[in-house]
């Protein structure tokens, strides 16, 4: 019965994913997947759930580790690519590593062989009104796609070079050397007026950095690219290339801020972090998109005052991506607000990674399954690591500033009645992980899903 049909747009791990979630429910599911008619330039094959550029799903601590604790839940609520993972995995120490190959077959072969899943080997170039449709196309979401993703949601634009800065966890920040304060105080209340976090550098420590900045390796592009950076934001790299003082007078730049810990002493350039969530858990370090190899990044950044310390929830980078502005553009069911028969999961919604991908294929489905079978769940809470995400990318990010982001407890509320600071850390990761826990098997119990 087309009213009992889930419609999905990609056959990668998101749609792989929600198609055997909605099988395994009842449902009609229909994959509508592009390749091998239309190619990609990272895609080799027309199998689902196709590994291009790694074979990790990186930790598998689900106790220590936010992506482990992913696939934790993932497991519980019977994923197929996590069982798939396990069945193919390789030696990798605490990691999840799989081999490529057969785990893409396995997946592809499980859901050609259910009888209530097609899989269409067609492009699709529009938004249907009618139906219930879920994309999940991916970084590499097809220009046509994108164009009608973009005519319907206002974004200007969806497919570009964009170079990304970091992001530090706010418990690793050196409070004794870094001062909260917004240049030239401005702001209504006091939190407005410390909305940023400085870092104070001496000419000799502005002029080392610059040198470490201009002598760090590079990212180069793939043959046939080229650099169209999103908004103008330019990597700090090619800023310093224009000029040593360049930075100075950019997104470093010192006038409107007093040293807290030494009012006396004007910095000669000043490096400032932005809250990048609700929480105060992550700060973005503002202007500093980056090209620079994952190696050299953590050698340069830490030579910042205050941050030789610093653990990085997210390293800068610069690459071709797809993704949607989410937290202006859908619900807390991962349905676009401006067209409700139609949801997005995966890669384009601004989360990171094969597992992040996928368990936000594995809730939207639940989500599309409640809805299609009249079987309403409550939320997922926000307290584990898919509610965690689906509130980061609903609401939860700040949307003028949203990029893609991997799972990180950053993203979760922090637990009450512990302290904070590094010698706390791996009792207060072992307290989210037993909360979330807790909180995603109630959440399972919870769900009345009944086969259509």
């Amino acid at each position: 019965m087309t009213e009992k049909t889930l419609h999905i747009v990609g056959g990668g791990m998101a749609g792989s994913e929600a198609a055997w979630q909605a099988a395994q429910a009842g449902l009609n599911v229909v994959i509508h997947e592009m390749r091998p008619k239309v190619e990609t330039f990272a895609h080799h094959t027309g199998k689902l759930a196709e590994m291009v550029c790694s074979n990790s799903f990186r930790s598998d601590d689900s106790e220590q580790n936010a992506v482990g604790l992913l696939h934790w839940e993932m497991r519980q609520a019977n994923s197929l690519i996590m069982s798939a993972a396990d069945k193919h995995r390789l030696p990798a120490g605490s990691a999840l590593a799989v081999d490529r190959e057969p785990f893409s077959q396995y997946v592809t072969d499980t859901l050609r062989a259910l009888p209530n899943v097609s899989v269409v080997d067609e492009e699709i170039t529009d938004l249907p009104t009618e139906g219930r449709w879920l994309f999940t196309t991916g970084p590499l979401t097809s220009p046509a796609l994108g164009q009608a993703i973009q005519d319907i949601s206002g974004t200007d634009r969806l497919a570009f070079f964009d170079a990304i800065a970091p992001i530090v966890y706010a418990d690793t920040i050196d409070m004794d050397v870094v001062w909260a304060q917004s240049r030239y105080d401005k702001g209504d209340t006091e939190d407005e007026r410390k909305a940023y976090l400085n870092c104070p550098m001496t000419k000799d420590q502005y002029e080392a950095f610059i040198d470490a900045l201009l002598d760090a390796d590079k990212t180069e592009f793939h043959e046939g690219e080229t650099a169209g950076y999103f908004d103008g934001c330019l990597p700090i790299e090619v800023m310093a290339e224009r000029g040593r003082e360049t930075l100075r007078f950019g997104p470093m730049k010192p006038i409107g801020l007093t040293n807290a810990h030494d009012p006396e002493t004007k910095p000669y350039a000043v490096v400032q972090l932005r809250r990048d969530n609700a929480l105060g858990t992550l700060y973005n370090i503002v202007g500093f998109q980056t090209k620079m190899k994952y190696g050299a990044q953590t050698e340069v950044f830490k030579t910042i005052p205050g941050l030789e310390n610093a653990s990085f929830a997210r390293l800068g980078g610069i690459h071709r991506n797809t993704f949607m502005n989410s937290p202006t553009l859908l619900d807390n069911e991962m349905r676009l607000k401006a067209r409700p028969n139609i949801r997005f999961a995966g890669q384009v919604t601004g989360v990171e990674g094969y597992v992040e991908s996928a368990a936000m294929g594995l809730l939207a489905s639940r989500f599309a399954i409640a809805e299609i079978t009249d079987a309403p769940i409550p939320a997922a809470p926000h307290t584990t690591a898919m509610g965690a995400l689906v509130t980061h990318i609903s609401g939860g990010a700040e949307a003028k500033t949203f990029q893609p982001m991997n799972v990180n407890f950053g993203l979760f509320p922090p637990v009450e009645g512990l302290k904070g600071g590094r010698r706390g850390r791996k009792d207060r990761y072992k307290a989210y992980t037993d909360r979330a826990k807790e909180d995603w098997r109630n959440w399972l119990a919870a769900q009345d899903v009944q086969p259509a």
